[in-house]
C-alpha cells in the first residue's frame, strides 16, 4: 500500500475514534476507561498517519511515547501537547482490560488535545 493511502486510512480511523470519544465523553455515566481508549486510539493513529506519510517504518504498538520519539528522532515537528499525550497510554491496554483503575479523565482537556493533534496531523500529511 502506498504511504499516502496508508496515511489517509490511518487519519480517517483517527477521526472516527475522535468521534467515538466525543460521544462517549459526553455521557457522564460512561466509564473513563472506555472514553479514554478512543482518545488513545485517536492520538496513536494520527501519529502513525504522519509517520506513514513520511515513509517512516513503525512497529505495531500502542505506545504513544515510542511514536513521539520516532517523530522527534526523524526531525519532524511534533504535535501539540507532545509532553503529555503519553498519559493516554494506559487506556490502550491496562485500563481497557481492567488491569488498573484510571484516575478521573479530564474529558474536556483531552478533547482539546485530540482536536489539536488531528489538526497537526492533517497539516503534516496534507490530508484534509
Amino acid at each position: 500500500m502506498a504511504e499516502p493511502d496508508l496515511a489517509r486510512i490511518l487519519l480517517t480511523a483517527a477521526e472516527r475514534d475522535r468521534q467515538a470519544y466525543d460521544k462517549l465523553a459526553a455521557d457522564p455515566d460512561m466509564h473513563d476507561s472506555v472514553a479514554g481508549f478512543h482518545a488513545q486510539q485517536t492520538v496513536e493513529k494520527a501519529l502513525k498517519a504522519v509517520l506513514a506519510r513520511e515513509r517512516l517504518v513503525f512497529r505495531r504498538t500502542h505506545d504513544i511515547a515510542e511514536l513521539l520519539d520516532l517523530i522527534q528522532d526523524n526531525g519532524l515537528s511534533g504535535p501539540p501537547y507532545a509532553d503529555c499525550l503519553d498519559e493516554l497510554n494506559p487506556y490502550a491496554v491496562e485500563m481497557r482490560y481492567g488491569l488498573v483503575e484510571p484516575g478521573p479523565l479530564n474529558r474536556s482537556g483531552v478533547a482539546a488535545w485530540l482536536q489539536a493533534v488531528l489538526c497537526w496531523a492533517r497539516k503534516q500529511t496534507g490530508i484534509q
